[in-house]
């Protein structure tokens, strides 16, 4: 027996995260240089990272020996979403406070239910909390409300839906999804996660944050990482009941967030033609992906963010000569989906470049 032995059971099950491979990787693996790589496989912004946020981070490097006060900025969202300060609890990242909700109301002998091919930190924050998790079968990709109901168990505490859902791009309308939250038991926590909110068309987009009022077992995380460009700077939040945001600070860790990504969040949230410009880009990069993928005679899943799943017959082998040609995509096969990769909408010529590279592997 070795002292890893000594860790619980349901710690030396998990299956860590894989995340997409660097471009400094793919450089030392395949001894290309660093400039020829497009990597479209994380979903980060193209474009970088806002320009007012930019600044604030230059501004802020003198005062990084002192340690960060979140208040500023769970004011300004507070504002935003029109509750109480008390209600809004910051993370570094939006897996932060995933884990957080996650370590909040899971324990052995407890469980929670998130959907088929749903975002990978679902099972890895309920298996580190010894909880079991509950799979329910895909609906076209997406989540399958009615079956998800079904499932609820007495020892059930929490449910994850991502909307829109990664990797599969689905979407939940919210009338739908408000009718979910009515029939779901008072004592089981849902957490909705909207990192990909701001790519919805506005006609999709409903004030969830909102609805906290009336269900106070909701909790709605977002993120700093796909449109506002902060993916490096590590910085999400999650709206809540105050109760429940009450433990979820309990259980974070202090000074989770840093001074940089702070001050680059609250400027972020308020560079609107950035956040514009990043929307209109992105609709015109799926505009390109989906054409190129039907002169390919390539199925895709429609997608809601921004990125799309498409189908190909091997997706191993096919990432595989993708890497060799310098383009980094998203391998899927750890969601249940071998058969499929997921990209990342890029800059026009990013587009380009990756379906020629598609086009000349397949």
């Amino acid at each position: 027996m070795t002292i890893a032995d000594q860790a619980p059971a349901y710690i030396r099950a998990i299956s860590p995260y894989q995340p997409g491979k660097p471009i400094t990787a793919l450089a030392r693996e395949m001894g290309l240089a660093e400039s020829s790589i497009v990597k479209l496989a994380s979903n980060e912004n193209p474009r970088g990272m806002s320009p007012k946020a930019r600044a604030a981070v230059e501004a802020a490097l003198a005062g990084v020996e002192r340690y960060p006060d979140q208040f500023d900025l769970i004011a300004a969202l507070a504002e935003r979403f029109a509750v109480g300060r008390e209600q809004i609890v910051l993370g570094n990242g939006s897996n932060d406070v995933l884990d957080m909700a996650a370590r909040v109301f899971l324990a052995p002998g407890r469980s929670s239910l998130f959907a088929q091919h749903a975002f990978a930190v679902y099972p890895l924050a309920t298996m580190s909390c010894g909880a079991e998790c509950i799979v329910v079968p895909a609906k076209h990709f997406g989540h399958d409300l009615a079956a998800m109901q079904r499932a609820i168990r007495p020892d059930t505490r929490l449910i994850w839906i991502a909307n829109p859902n990664n990797p599969t791009g689905t979407f939940l309308p919210y009338d739908e999804l408000k009718a979910f939250m009515r029939s779901v038991p008072a004592g089981v926590a849902v957490v909705i996660d909207e990192a990909y909110n701001e790519y919805l068309l506005p006609a999709q987009r409903e004030d969830t944050v909102g609805w906290i009022a009336e269900f106070p077992n909701l909790v709605v995380t977002r993120t700093f990482s796909k449109i506002h460009g902060l993916a490096g700077l590590r910085v999400g939040f999650a709206a809540a009941a105050p109760a429940v945001a009450d433990l979820m600070n309990r259980v974070r860790q202090p000074f989770n967030v840093n001074n940089l990504a702070l001050v680059a969040a609250l400027a972020a949230q308020d560079d609107h033609v950035f956040i514009a410009e990043s929307y209109a880009l992105n609709r015109q990069g799926m505009e390109q992906l989906v054409a190129g993928f039907k002169r390919l005679g390539l199925e895709h899943i429609p997608s809601h963010g921004n990125f799309v799943t498409f189908a190909v017959a091997n997706g191993a082998a096919i990432n595989d000569k993708l890497l060799r040609q310098g383009v980094i995509v998203r391998p899927i096969a750890g969601y249940g989906m071998p058969n499929h990769l997921r990209v990342t909408i890029g800059l026009e010529s990013e587009n380009a470049r990756f379906l020629q590279a598609l086009a000349e592997v397949l």
